[in-house]
């Protein structure tokens, strides 16, 4: 799913334009850039919280090459998943395996 599917899926869910509901997404996008760049973490009860990770300086090696480089210490954004968000994934992917194993053995039988 990209962008313009989640803006397409919240417009026709809202009865916002595609306009408006395209700012409100880029508004969203760039306000938790924003708080990240600033050092502050972002909790969405029910869905997740973002946060930024010190990565200490290392060498690591060119998979390529085989050659070591050395990797200054940075910064990653990175997002941990609710426990709410994680089960409804869980059940949704069991459920649609339980229904594609259901239509296989109907063709099956037919």
């Amino acid at each position: 799913m990209t962008k313009a599917d989640i803006v397409e899926k919240i417009a026709a869910g809202t009865g916002l334009t595609k306009l408006e509901t395209e700012a409100i997404v880029e508004g969203f996008l760039n306000t938790v850039i924003q708080s990240l760049r600033d050092g502050n973490g972002i909790e969405i009860r029910g869905f997740g919280s973002y946060k930024v990770k010190k990565k200490n300086s290392r060498y690591a090696r060119n998979p390529r090459t085989g050659e070591q480089v050395f990797v200054d210490e940075h910064y990653v954004p990175v997002f941990k998943f609710s426990k709410d968000f994680k089960q409804a994934v869980d059940e949704g992917m069991k459920e649609s395996e339980k229904n594609s194993v259901k239509s296989i053995m109907m063709k099956e039988n037919d």
